[in-house]
């Protein structure tokens, strides 16, 4: 570059004739489309980041999202008649006899006599045919007097305790699904 095409300024007057014009740089060639570009870029990129922040912050994605618990396996109890237990047999009713027909079944599939006792329950409009036993170790059994009779809800409950701790008690709830409005007819032997 020569001297003359640049105009003429203080730092020309320098003692180091070398450096004329030294101080000033160069008109960068800005082409239109690099700039473009770099606008067009920087917009995507803001837009993005506001529908990322908008999405994160109205709590439709989450970065780290919680494991959901997984369900514990259920256990299958395998159904066991054990004509051990002592039978009761509670008509939840307004039918009469229901308690002395599930009572014939169950001793008709072994259970003694003496070890099944029929009796009416203090409500009438119980609405599912229920065993219920105290302990899980008595849930099998449970299951198994529940397949006697013709297939029962299962259920543990302290409600129905045995008269000594010493005695295995199930207790066998009829309800109106064992009517003869209901669905379910109680099985003959």
């Amino acid at each position: 570059m020569s001297r003359s095409s640049f105009p003429r300024d203080r730092f020309d007057d320098l003692p180091d004739a070398d450096r004329v014009g030294a101080h000033r740089a160069e008109n960068p060639r800005m082409r239109g489309w690099v700039v473009l570009l770099w606008a067009a870029l920087a917009t995507i990129v803001l837009i993005a980041v506001g529908i990322f922040g908008t999405l994160l912050a109205s709590g439709r994605i989450e970065i780290f999202p919680t494991p959901e618990p997984t369900a514990a396996p259920t256990v299958e109890v395998t159904p066991v008649i054990d004509t051990s237990y002592q039978v009761v047999i509670l008509n939840a009713t307004p039918e009469q006899g229901l308690a002395t027909q599930m009572k014939d079944v169950v001793v008709a599939a072994g259970w003694p006599d003496g070890s099944v006792l029929p009796s009416d329950a203090s409500a009438d409009d119980f609405p599912e045919t229920t065993v219920y036993y105290v302990g899980a170790e008595d849930e099998a059994a449970a299951a198994g007097l529940a397949g006697v009779i013709g297939g029962a809800r299962v259920e543990q409950s302290e409600v129905y305790q045995p008269a000594s701790p010493d005695t295995k008690q199930l207790t066998v709830v009829i309800g109106l699904d064992r009517t003869a409005a209901g669905q379910t007819p109680t099985p003959t032997p």
